[in-house]
């Protein structure tokens, strides 16, 4: 008897195991974040003057590949230095749709940047499209903007191409290695493009994830030093804390 339970349990179990393993994914899938960060930093540049910066979002996916979110964060780039602006906000929303062919994955969509405010010179509010490939460690992807970029003006159809490696060292410990090179259109002497890097090591607990990284660029303090003098685009340190839900 005690050998026939072990044979029934031996094609048994691995049935189960089997069963579990092939559970359809959810076609639905709802998911919110909220974080904090030393300081916002976007390709690079600083977007609230080396001050903190609180941040979240909420993310819709369809197992077919479409998706849709929201982000916001405060911001204070529009405003210091210059009295005349009303802003203290950045709103992002996004659609597109991803997926993947064998060990390739692909992603390709829309993101508006939007700044509520008021006393604008050149509108900031930016429309971007997207695509980008991963394949094992790495994500290369291509941004195009189709309206100036963030009030550059007659910047549109400017460019931005990044390329991301996120290894993991141990287990919930991942290395993230950045380099992007952002292409300012309108410009004539190419004073507003740059090249920003970044090298880092986020920690998942549990649904939490806390970064360090070290970002610096090679953009032209004469074009990225605001009203209030400081340079956006001068190296950093920045620590984020964001939790997933």
């Amino acid at each position: 008897m005690a050998s026939a339970l072990i044979a029934a349990a031996s094609i048994v179990l691995p049935t189960l195991a089997h069963a579990q393993a092939a559970a359809p994914a959810p076609e639905h899938t709802f998911t919110s974040n909220i974080g904090f960060a030393s300081e916002y930093v976007y390709r690079g540049i600083g977007q609230t003057n080396r001050k903190p910066a609180v941040q979240g979002g909420f993310d819709y996916a369809h197992s077919s590949g479409l998706y849709v979110g929201t982000w916001a964060s405060n911001v204070s780039w529009l405003t210091d230095g210059n009295s005349t602006v009303s802003n203290s906000l950045e709103m992002d929303f996004y659609g597109g749709f991803k997926n993947t062919v064998g060990d390739f994955g692909y992603d390709v969509g829309l993101l508006q940047y939007f700044y509520p405010g008021t006393g604008y010179g050149n509108n900031p509010n930016t429309l971007e499209g997207y695509v980008a490939g991963t394949y094992s460690i790495l994500t290369l992807k291509y941004s195009h903007s189709f309206s100036d970029l963030f009030g550059w003006v007659g910047s549109r159809n400017s460019g931005y191409l990044d390329l991301t490696a996120n290894y993991e060292l141990v287990p919930s410990v991942n290395l993230v290695a950045h380099v992007g090179r952002q292409k300012v259109n309108g410009n004539s002497s190419d004073g507003a493009s740059y090249t920003d890097y970044k090298l880092g090591v986020t920690k998942d607990f549990s649904g939490t994830v806390v970064g360090l990284s070290y970002v610096t660029t090679n953009a032209s303090s004469v074009w990225y030093t605001n009203l209030l003098g400081k340079d956006l685009g001068k190296d950093r340190v920045v620590l984020s804390i964001t939790r997933t839900f």
